[in-house]
């Protein structure tokens, strides 16, 4: 069995380094309630931070390589740390948009950082579950963001929570220093060579299965992002939750993420057909966003189309980097994640601002229609890479 304590290290580290998301997600309603932030504006706050992830991402994965990994995730933490905090600070909307962007430091560097925690220091029979509950982390941080900590936004108000979530990455970063292997020397893998890319047709295979890959994630976020983004807000405006039962939206959203990303990945890494989940849960996925849909007439709806995202959406960007571990080289681990973080950060950018700007135009039916087609699209994009599974 793998180490338990670095596994649940690894999934800390992801939890943190996608906090603001959700928590903004989740603290949605009372940010537009208190004027902090107007409806349309929502998205932009997650365009915010993962405009500048995506940036970092096309060079993330090379400072991870010749930094280190426990290097990489220290620094994440304690840039986390300060993104939240600022995020409690902030008294204006540019001010809460800089603090954001920030975040997107710890994005770009969280997979690369741990997927190369994997590849060095996890038995190959075990990478496969690892990577599923490490990727469950960003889940994890779903689940705390929806419901403890939104409900101690009662208590403490929504910049009280900031704070406290700054505190919980300051421990991870300490965590990370005592638990992690010390790094090799900067500016070396410390690595043998890499045999993945010892051929160049096999190389050049890799490179279109990556670019697939990417283009598969920049699919996936834009749908994925929008629901994180406006889930809850969506609950309270058109179904008629309350904002702290409809915070529970995420929470749901969280929990079943967490069992999709730990299920599905298991299953795909065992099969050693990986690359032929992903066509099936992007379609899963479009059924999905078209339940959540209709839940404006059928209001339990919601419940079960947020499962259904959780359970095969959000899925399905860990089953990504179940190919990408599976097909990397010791020493190019961090690069391939960090080229497809690149496009699934780019994808959260660019999805929550078309979402906000449909629904001022013609509604959130139209909007969740657009979320659907993403996810379709990213079926289609998928299907080729069954026939190389």
């Amino acid at each position: 069995m793998p180490d338990r304590s670095v596994t649940a290290l690894l999934t800390a580290v992801m939890a943190v380094s996608m906090a603001q998301l959700f928590l903004v997600g989740a603290l949605g309603p009372l940010l537009v309630a208190q004027a902090v932030v107007p409806r349309g504006v929502l998205g932009w706050t997650t365009t915010a931070g993962f405009c500048v992830a995506a940036l970092l991402s096309l060079t993330a994965g090379r400072w991870v390589d010749r930094l280190g990994a426990r290097r990489s995730v220290v620094v994440l933490s304690l840039v986390a740390a300060l993104a939240l905090a600022l995020i409690g600070t902030s008294v204006s909307t540019p001010a809460l948009l800089a603090a954001l962007a920030l975040g997107g430091l710890p994005q770009a560097l969280a997979n690369p950082a741990t997927n190369k925690v994997i590849v060095a220091s996890v038995d190959p029979v075990h990478r496969g579950a690892v990577t599923g509950w490490k990727q469950s982390g960003v889940q994890v941080g779903a689940f705390a963001a929806g419901l403890p900590l939104a409900a101690l936004a009662g208590w403490l108000g929504w910049r009280g929570v900031m704070w406290a979530a700054a505190g919980i990455a300051l421990v991870i970063a300490a965590w990370a220093v005592r638990r992690l292997p010390a790094d090799p020397v900067p500016g070396s893998t410390g690595l043998p060579a890499d045999p993945v890319r010892g051929s160049t047709g096999r190389a050049a295979l890799v490179r279109v299965r990556i670019g697939r890959l990417a283009a598969f994630s920049f699919l996936l976020g834009c749908g994925i992002a929008a629901v994180n983004t406006y889930l809850a807000l969506y609950g309270v405006q058109e179904v008629g939750l309350t904002p702290v039962v409809s915070a529970w939206l995420v929470a749901v959203l969280g929990v079943a993420g967490i069992a999709g990303r730990v299920g599905w990945s298991r299953r795909a890494d065992r099969s050693g057909r990986a690359p032929a989940y992903l066509a099936l849960l992007a379609a899963g996925a479009c059924l999905a966003a078209l339940v959540v849909g209709a839940a404006a007439w059928v209001p339990a709806a919601v419940w079960a189309g947020a499962t259904a995202i959780g359970a095969f959406a959000v899925a399905a960007n860990a089953v990504t980097m179940v190919v990408v571990i599976g097909q990397a080289g010791r020493g190019a681990a961090g690069r391939d994640s960090a080229l497809v973080s690149s496009g699934f950060f780019a994808g959260f950018a660019a999805g929550p601002p078309a979402f906000g700007l449909l629904i001022d135009a013609a509604g959130y039916g139209v909007a969740w229609l657009l979320v659907a087609a993403e996810f379709a699209l990213a079926a289609l994009v998928a299907l080729p890479l069954r026939s190389r599974a």
